[in-house]
């Protein structure tokens, strides 16, 4: 991944050193294995473990020659430790080495991954508490649908977030095997003890059956939870991007000081901090076929899958981590509009509280056909820019036949429509939903045409 979307906490697991660093963890904990079963002399095993390096640059000189990086980097390490490098890699193939490491590094990666959600899912429970009762107009098919809360919005991302936690761990779980069981997992040089002896040193769990490498459709699930979590960062974008649209305004991403929002129009506020998000998510997701894509692979391993894995599995984790930590960012500092979402709420005359109107025709003797027929004959007068929906209904003579003064004003109150917001709030937080209200839920309309 580029150094732009690379933070280095994690491109740090990525690199050449790292790699390296790794493998040779692994070839030693097979050294220290066989140490301890009598087949190395204690000696050899201390002169291994005093002296086993390597040098990046000279790997890749040799690698020029040989072709091969898993040689290139035993011959590095054996020119470091001399004559008792003889026992390195003994009865190994190569992938018992770069599977095993590549455990190591994938569950490191998504313990900052997980670290990063957390950090995300503190922000959003923080804003959903502090904005719980900030009363805005919910929306589907981006039409004003009934009274909603941003509190709840974010409460509703906070909650995805946790089920990409939940999916997270469980992928974790999932890459955490390794494999030191010989060219086609026969054991056929190294028994199951040995693995078993240097798996639990490294922190892995032994692959059941493996053939020369560990199943990939434990990386493809990996990667398929991190598609997931991308489009879970998307859909939390592109919602502040809407609604930071000028002729909306109710949220703004952070704008910092001495940023600049156009190079020819100096008045523009973007938010480029999401469409970032949304156009990284494209990439994160397009991953996911690449990796579903490596798990069939011929008879007991061919190397198709190497070259994609070397691509996608850094890339995948850096940029969900650096996404994380923008989207977090953005939360943090996410400029509330209460105005304007009162003002929003106001622009359709009091039509967001047509169902309340209907069902309280229906409990006062109409059919469901006939109140809908009355409710949607005055709402459409609204559209065409008649007077307030309230006034409308007052003034029609089969709807006051059925409702009083005191219904209508029931049906148009704001507090009645969002009484559950605690409720939800609950199944969401539970003991952690306890906080005080940042405000009062929107007061009923000034008027009777829903204006305020």
């Amino acid at each position: 991944m580029i150094e732009r979307y690379t933070r280095p906490e994690m491109g740090a697991l990525w690199t050449d050193e790292a790699r390296f660093r790794t493998w040779l963890e692994v070839e030693l904990a097979v050294c220290e294995a066989l140490g301890e079963k009598g087949e190395i002399p204690a000696a050899d095993v201390a002169e291994i473990r005093a002296r086993a390096d390597f040098d990046v640059a000279r790997i890749a000189e040799i690698e020029t020659e040989v072709r091969h990086d898993v040689i290139a980097f035993l011959t590095s390490v054996a020119e470091k430790i001399g004559p008792a490098s003889r026992h390195v890699h003994y009865g190994l193939t190569s992938s018992d080495v770069l599977d095993t490491a590549l455990a190591l590094t994938v569950v490191r990666a998504l313990d900052r991954i997980l670290e990063g959600l957390d950090g995300l899912m503190g922000a959003l429970r923080r804003r959903a508490l502090e904005h719980r009762s900030t009363v805005m107009a919910g929306r589907t098919h981006g039409i004003h649908a009934e009274p909603y809360t941003l509190g709840l919005k974010l409460a509703g991302w906070y909650a995805e977030m946790g089920r990409n936690r939940s999916r997270i761990e469980a992928a974790r779980e999932e890459i955490r095997f390794g494999k030191i069981s010989g060219a086609v997992g026969t054991y056929a040089h190294l028994g199951p003890e040995v693995e078993t002896r240097v798996l639990e040193r490294l922190g892995l769990r032994a692959e059941p059956l493996a053939t020369q490498v560990v199943p990939r459709d434990r990386h493809a699930a990996v990667v398929s939870s991190l598609g997931i979590l991308g489009s879970g960062i998307d859909r939390i974008a592109t919602e502040i991007r809407h609604l930071q649209r000028t002729d909306v305004r109710e949220v703004e991403e952070p704008f910092g000081k001495g940023q600049k929002g156009s190079s020819a129009m100096p008045h523009k506020r973007n938010p480029v901090g999401c469409e970032n998000l949304s156009g990284l998510a494209r990439l994160l997701r397009s991953y996911v076929q690449a990796a579903l894509e490596n798990v069939p692979l011929w008879h007991e391993r061919d190397i198709s899958h190497s070259s994609v894995e070397r691509v996608i599995l850094p890339d995948a984790t850096i940029l969900a981590d650096y996404m994380l930590h923008r989207l977090t960012g953005i939360v943090d500092g996410l400029v509330v509009h209460p105005e304007a979402m009162r003002e929003n709420l106001a622009k359709t005359r009091g039509l967001v509280f047509s169902q309340p109107v209907l069902l309280a025709l229906t409990r006062a003797g109409m059919t469901r056909e006939e109140a809908y027929e009355a409710v949607q004959r005055n709402a459409m007068k609204v559209w065409e820019g008649g007077a307030g929906f309230r006034d409308l209904l007052a003034a029609d003579p089969e709807v006051r036949a059925r409702l009083s003064e005191r219904a209508l004003d029931e049906a148009f109150d704001p507090e009645r429509a969002l009484r559950h917001v605690d409720a939800v709030f609950e199944r969401v937080f539970g003991g952690e939903s306890e906080a005080p209200r940042s405000a009062r839920l929107a007061p009923r309309s000034e008027d009777r045409s829903g204006r305020r």
